[in-house]
């Protein structure tokens, strides 16, 4: 894998990039600057690689921005040891942050040709990551519960199924809404079971197939 000094310096400089846009967490920042994101992109477009912008995949799909995966990972709060549950794998840009940062990642995608991509790479990157295809709807109740859980596409409500797999004192990130934008929102489960809401502004995501165009599409 190359990861050159050109490619460290462009992933300081996107360091400094996010820092001055808000995000606050070393440990993220540390991880930002440790993955190498040109690795997750095709040989064609690597000089966009360390540009802070999303960019697209393959299958309908994007990388994500990387304030965005940052963001996402500041609120998530992710301890060493934890083990985090993901939504959308897509490239495994996010698995591999989430892993740097000492998660034990289990990510699920519904595109099988995304899901095999990112499985190769981020094995031979050596991520803590395990990756699966199937209904991100319907989450991974066989290794439930989580300590934490990343939804990264636009879901047009809360999966129960998520909630019921979320540990006590566990967190979820989700970008909640249906249109153009979504509301990115950070729900803690209490101890006793229920749950708290926090809102932080507009992001856009790809949509969540819903569950029964996954079924539709694929049985």
């Amino acid at each position: 894998m190359d990861d050159s000094f050109k490619y460290q310096a462009l992933r300081k400089a996107l360091v400094a990039e996010i820092k001055k846009k808000g995000i606050k967490s070393i440990a993220v920042l540390q991880a930002i600057e440790k993955v190498p994101r040109h690795l997750f992109f095709n040989r064609s477009f690597l000089n966009s690689a360390y540009e802070d912008r999303a960019f697209k995949i393959g299958e309908g799909q994007t990388i994500s921005q990387p304030f965005t995966v940052a963001y996402q990972s500041e609120l998530l709060d992710v301890r060493k040891g934890d083990t985090v549950f993901e939504v959308g794998t897509g490239s495994g840009y996010q698995s591999a942050v989430l892993s740097a940062l000492g998660a034990k990642v289990l990510s699920i995608e519904r595109h099988k040709k995304l899901s095999d991509t990112a499985k190769d790479l981020l094995e031979s990157l050596g991520c803590n990551v395990k990756c699966f295809y199937g209904d991100g709807y319907k989450g991974l109740p066989m290794f439930a519960p989580f300590d934490r859980i990343i939804v990264t596409a636009a879901a047009p409500y809360i999966p129960e199924d998520l909630l019921n797999q979320l540990k006590p004192n566990g967190i979820l990130v989700i970008p909640e809404g249906s249109g153009t934008t979504q509301i990115m929102k950070r729900i803690r489960k209490t101890a006793e079971g229920k749950f708290t809401t926090e809102e932080f502004g507009n992001f856009a995501f790809v949509p969540m197939l819903k569950s029964t165009d996954w079924d539709t599409k694929n049985h």
